[in-house]
């Protein structure tokens, strides 16, 4: 999958990223992917809800992978969830 089709969802207003989806499935996409890390993972499901029910309807879940990344912070290593939902059409 090339990597214009996955959007990292961070700290930005959740309806950047709902357009960013639509954008991309609007141009060439049949499938997205959308990725987020600890704290955003609410709003990655957020955007890919939003993105289903307003925007366009006959997206469907394709995929959703939950996983455990290990970082390394100042004060050692940390676990810190992670998902990635693709959607596609």
């Amino acid at each position: 999958m090339a990597e214009e089709n996955i959007i990292f969802v961070g700290k930005k207003p959740t309806m950047n990223y709902v357009l960013a989806v639509v954008t991309q499935f609007n141009n060439n996409g049949n499938k997205i992917i959308i990725k987020a890390r600890g704290k955003t993972i609410s709003k990655a499901v957020d955007v890919a809800e939003i993105t289903r029910h307003k925007f366009i309807p006959d997206a469907k879940y394709e995929e959703i992978k939950l996983d455990t990344e290990t970082l390394q912070g100042e004060r050692g290593s940390s676990n810190v969830s992670s998902i990635e939902i693709t959607l596609s059409r």
